[in-house]
């Protein structure tokens, strides 16, 4: 399971008005686990960004001057998304960029060369209705920190994003998922044979090092916080204390 988070910064708001792509980063996400692979490009856009633009990624002309044109660096982009699921925070903003630059590029539209589009936005509005969702808010509200994001760049903004979508979308993964559909058969392990017990023994154990702990912490300090009150899981750790005296 490969997935992409991709997220670009531009120069203004609408490429039919003649705005272009001036940085694009790409995070690879592989079986759930963010992977060192990325690809982090900046663009001469040959023209100056909206005043309102640069005050959000702060790219300036200048600094922009001798980076490649998007042609030159398109072929990188469409190795590194091909039929992955890609992720992007209102990606209809995103997608209309990458399409208008892919098509001075003579290249196919975005959604033919990756296996699928997933907006997270859309996703986070589900999940969370009539709430601010935009990635500082989702950063907030599962406990990771973004306190170095002082300017929008697309490559930090995309590392953030997929600690955003991990946090967004665990517990979509079952270890039950096999055993339920094959117990609508009768040959899995919810089949009469056994009581409709789970077999764990056949299990892999991971033993799990102290940085995978620290951050399981920091994402059950995220969800005490967006509850007001000790998650389900640590109140099955800690139990309140009681006086009752079982007989």
């Amino acid at each position: 399971m490969r997935q992409i988070v991709l997220d670009t910064e531009t120069t203004g708001l609408e490429p039919e008005q003649g705005h272009r792509v001036v940085e694009m980063a790409c995070v690879e996400i592989l079986n759930r686990q963010v992977t060192k692979r990325h690809l982090h490009l900046y663009m001469n856009p040959d023209r100056d960004s909206d005043p309102e633009a640069l005050r959000v990624h702060g790219l300036t002309t200048d600094f922009l001057s001798d980076k490649p044109r998007f042609p030159e660096v398109a072929q990188q982009l469409v190795d590194f998304v091909r039929d992955a699921e890609v992720i992007i925070h209102n990606a209809a903003f995103d997608v209309k960029f990458l399409n208008a630059e892919l098509r001075r590029a003579k290249l196919p539209p975005f959604t033919e060369l990756c296996g699928k589009v997933t907006d997270s936005l859309m996703v986070a509005r589900e999940m969370f209705p009539g709430k601010r969702n935009n990635l500082d808010a989702l950063c907030e509200r599962f406990g990771i920190s973004n306190a170095h994001r002082t300017l929008h760049g697309a490559l930090l903004d995309s590392e953030l994003l997929g600690e955003v979508w991990l946090a967004m979308t665990r517990g979509q993964d079952s270890l039950l998922d096999e055993g339920a559909d094959d117990s609508a058969t009768g040959s899995g392990a919810g089949a009469a044979g056994t009581q409709g017990r789970f077999d764990a023994s056949g299990l892999a154990v991971i033993q799990v090092d102290a940085q995978a702990m620290q951050a399981h912490e920091a994402y059950l300090d995220g969800l005490d916080k967006a509850g007001g009150k000790p998650c389900l899981w640590r109140q099955i750790d800690n139990p309140p204390e009681t006086d009752a005296t079982v007989v």
